[in-house]
């Protein structure tokens, strides 16, 4: 679906410009700047790849396990330093709101099977470095490129909790994750400021679960975060 929309996207967006007639391009000199700002507000859909052990069933009683993926929103501020008249590097820090549920089928020694839902929420703040890439003026549209990585902060995790201590084992994750980011969006230069839609996913690098020894990590060898955005820039 994320695949069909980009794609949507990208093509919707390329025959609107094609379809243009030449007129007075707006911020004629945004192009010849060494830095410009601006902030960024969106939404995000959170979601977890995980990766698990071999089932025994002689030691082993989780049978499945489903991450339900659940909508935020994230809000930024946007730097960027031009390289080159079609190459930047953009650090944007954000602050992402994002959540995810986790569905766990049990197995029981008689054969039974039981659910048992958790809600890991999180706040990121995300310190991402990103090339972007942007083709030339067609008027005042114009098509990019972005690719990355960037350095996460989960502010809510629970990494410090001791699942020893309180009656329901949790999904623990780690506080500082790393994840590479790739994307597209499209710039439109209006009177007075640059306006941007983007599209962007974000891939951990590393597994985020903490594995502390309970039936809900046991079994997992490795949880990867996965980000989708939509986000909308305004840069003067």
């Amino acid at each position: 679906m994320k695949k069909n929309l980009t794609i949507i996207f990208i093509l919707f967006f390329s025959f609107s410009a094609f379809a243009q007639k030449p007129k007075v391009k707006n911020l004629q000199q945004f192009d010849q700047k060494k830095i410009h700002f601006g902030f960024s507000l969106g939404i995000n859909s959170a979601h977890m790849s995980v990766h698990r052990k071999p089932y025994n069933s002689l030691r082993d009683s989780l049978a499945s396990i489903n991450v339900v993926s659940q909508s935020g929103f994230n809000l930024g501020i946007v730097s960027e330093f031009h390289i080159h008249k079609f190459l930047g590097v953009r650090f944007v820090p954000t602050l992402v709101f994002g959540q995810r549920n986790f569905d766990y089928l049990f197995i029981d020694p008689q054969g039974d099977a039981y659910l048992e839902s958790k809600i890991v929420e999180s706040t990121y703040l995300d310190f991402p470095v990103l090339f972007k890439y942007r083709s030339a003026r067609l008027n005042n549209f114009a098509a990019y490129i972005i690719a990355g990585a960037k350095y996460t902060i989960d502010l809510a995790s629970n990494e410090d909790v001791d699942n020893r201590d309180i009656p329901e084992s949790i999904v623990k994750l780690k506080r500082n994750t790393a994840s590479a980011e790739v994307g597209v969006g499209t710039d439109f230069f209006l009177p007075y400021f640059k306006f941007a839609i983007e599209l962007k996913m974000a891939y951990s690098l590393d597994d985020a679960l903490i594995h502390d020894n309970t039936e809900l990590s046991n079994p997992v060898e490795k949880m990867l975060p996965k980000m989708f955005f939509v986000t909308f820039l305004f840069e003067g």
